[in-house]
């Protein structure tokens, strides 16, 4: 997601959105796309967030996805089940409840609030409740969850210590 400076353009109601798995050969895009300023400004540090998207790669309990629009890649998602890192922020959610991460790219900006409402009803079919925890100041994230279905449940501090805005959808 961009920052709230950045007016969001709206997507057509004709785009189809998928989701593919994050392979190797992803690498180059994902580190083009943790430069931009607009993800760099709450994706802190692209090296080492590159490297810890590589090192998932191989962890079972994470589920990583390019969105594509139309085919073309336009954002980046990691989904897994909230309980299995420990993030206390999170503990309070039932088991089974599924995290979502995720940043746009620069070909994704505007187009938040529709693929996530898509991932949202996808993963929806089988699990109970989906969570996601952006930055307090991250508004223009806030409000394209907020327009994909997810409802406000106040601000916590996450595991480092950060505040979170938990955000929910259920089904």
């Amino acid at each position: 997601m961009a920052d709230e400076d950045t007016p969001e353009p709206v997507a057509p109601e004709t785009v189809a959105y998928d989701f593919r798995p994050v392979v190797h050969g992803d690498m180059v895009m994902l580190a083009r796309w943790l430069r931009e300023p607009a993800v760099a400004a709450w994706w802190r540090d692209p090296v080492a967030q590159l490297a810890l998207i590589q090192g998932d790669l191989a962890d079972p309990r994470m589920e990583q996805v390019i969105v594509t629009a139309d085919g073309a890649p336009i954002a980046y998602a990691q989904i897994y089940e909230v309980h299995a890192y420990g993030a206390p922020h999170l503990a309070d959610q039932p088991q089974g409840a599924l995290g979502i991460d995720c940043f746009a790219a620069p070909e994704g900006m505007g187009q938040g609030k529709a693929w996530l409402r898509e991932m949202g009803d996808r993963l929806l079919q089988s699990a109970m409740v989906i969570v996601t925890d952006p930055e307090p100041g991250n508004m223009r994230a806030i409000a394209a969850w907020l327009g994909a279905g997810f409802a406000d449940r106040g601000t916590r501090l996450d595991e480092e210590g950060r505040p979170a805005r938990i955000m929910t959808r259920h089904r």
